[in-house]
């Protein structure tokens, strides 16, 4: 269904036109670009979002962190025991031989620091409590011999300085304890809880409007009309985008009608600061997108050297005085995704305001001979399991035509052939892109 919420605020940055970014693309050639050029376009096209707001900590999972965040005191912030044992001074320890020391006192957790303790005496002391002044060693209680008031420690079981935690260690006072720009995981979560901090400052989500298009396409719950299909790619589109935790528009199936088109665009753009659509970008596409797009902004047609994935539309579309970035990828149901993951994702995620990191690949031996083109980059689903010797291997999963969505969902991760890359025989070493691992 299509949505209207109110304005979202327009980017601060205004990109340079289409024209200035192509002449900073070495090559740059519309209808046979690489994937590394594509990309690179990209980076300089889209704007980021600099637009802060403060938010309670447990709701900032998942979120960009809009400013560096230093540390106000020390954690710890007291030297303490990394055990329950006992704590004393490391030079009392006889050189060779057991070593007994005189407990004088107990050190509980939340408690505060005793101070000094004499020569020879210990304290009984429980893991986080306070070193009391002076002491700088704890043996844990299970390696030692417990005597009335003596406890002996036999030789050569600790030495000065162990299982102590000191002041700061985790962090320091001043210290930077996370950096602008990183997605909030659960641990950086605990680590503004350590440091006392309620609230934290984040970028604003970045809106994503999407649709699709074409005269074939039914919703589900829609009668299925012959020569007609169920549309899937808004619900691949939709979990592609809610791992990235952006603010989703969807604006259902769009019919190739050009008044239909150029309200559904002008209201996404109005809307989103980016508009992403499937479909109605290939060459002798027999309807009325590409024009609508046109005339709505300031948009470029590719040829991607790539596989599947080759026809896209870039550039922004305008309504009003607001610009939402455009990204036109092809209907055929895997092409939206590998166009999403190879090209799209690390642009949202730039324009979130998040510091990004190139997806990491898995090293896996293909089971599989696979044919390969130099010049192109090409992207075929694969399963990845453990080999028997150790390490991963691949085998492909199943069809790999761009319109079967199946073997995408049978399969774990891509097999990525690069650009130069040729023929792969079975047996060799091929990158994979894990689907578990894209955020």
């Amino acid at each position: 269904m299509t949505s209207t919420p109110s304005p979202a605020p327009q980017p601060a940055s205004v990109p340079a036109s289409l024209e200035e970014i192509s002449s900073c693309i070495n090559g740059y050639d519309p209808n046979a670009l690489s994937v590394d050029q594509a990309r690179a376009f990209i980076d300089r096209l889209v704007p980021r979002l600099n637009a802060v707001e403060m938010l309670p900590l447990r709701s900032a999972l998942g979120r960009v962190l809009a400013r560096d965040i230093v540390s106000a005191i020390n954690v710890p912030s007291h030297d303490n025991s990394a055990m329950d044992g006992y704590a004393f001074r490391g030079q009392d320890l006889a050189d060779g031989a057991e070593t007994t020391l005189r407990v004088v006192s107990r050190a509980m957790a939340g408690q505060e620091g005793q101070h000094a303790i004499a020569p020879g005496d210990c304290v009984r002391i429980m893991t986080g409590a306070v070193m009391p002044d002076g002491l700088d060693t704890v043996i844990p209680q299970e390696f030692t011999k417990l005597d009335g008031d003596q406890v002996t420690i036999p030789a050569g079981i600790v030495r000065p300085g162990d299982n102590r935690r000191l002041a700061g260690e985790d962090l320091a006072k001043g210290e930077a304890a996370l950096v602008a720009g990183r997605v909030l995981r659960p641990a950086d979560l605990g680590v503004l809880a350590s440091l006392g901090q309620a609230e934290v400052p984040v970028v604003r989500r970045l809106r994503v409007a999407f649709f699709s298009t074409g005269n074939e396409l039914r919703s589900i719950g829609e009668t299925l009309d012959e020569g007609c299909v169920y549309d899937s790619n808004r619900y691949t589109l939709w979990g592609m985008l809610q791992r990235l935790n952006v603010e989703i528009l969807d604006m259902g199936v769009v019919r190739d009608d050009p008044d239909a088109l150029e309200a559904t665009f002008t209201a996404a753009a109005a809307n989103a600061d980016v508009v992403i659509t499937s479909g109605g970008v290939s060459v002798g596409e027999a309807d009325y997108t590409k024009m609508v797009m046109a005339k709505l902004g300031d948009v470029l047609f590719w040829r991607i050297a790539m596989r599947p994935g080759r026809p896209m539309a870039i550039g922004r579309i305008a309504s009003g005085s607001r610009h939402a970035v455009l990204f036109g990828l092809p209907g055929n149901p895997v092409a939206v995704m590998v166009t999403f993951y190879a090209l799209v994702r690390d642009a949202l995620l730039a324009m979130s305001g998040a510091r990004v990191a190139p997806m990491p690949l898995l090293r896996a031996t293909s089971v599989n001979a696979i044919r390969k083109k130099a010049g192109r980059t090409e992207y075929q689903r694969g399963s990845v399991t453990p080999a028997a010797g150790g390490g991963w291997e691949v085998r492909m999963a199943g069809s790999q035509g761009s319109g079967i969505l199946r073997s995408m969902s049978e399969a774990n991760g891509l097999v990525v052939l690069h650009h130069d890359q040729g023929n792969v025989a079975a047996g060799e070493t091929v990158d994979v892109l894990p689907f578990d691992g894209l955020a």
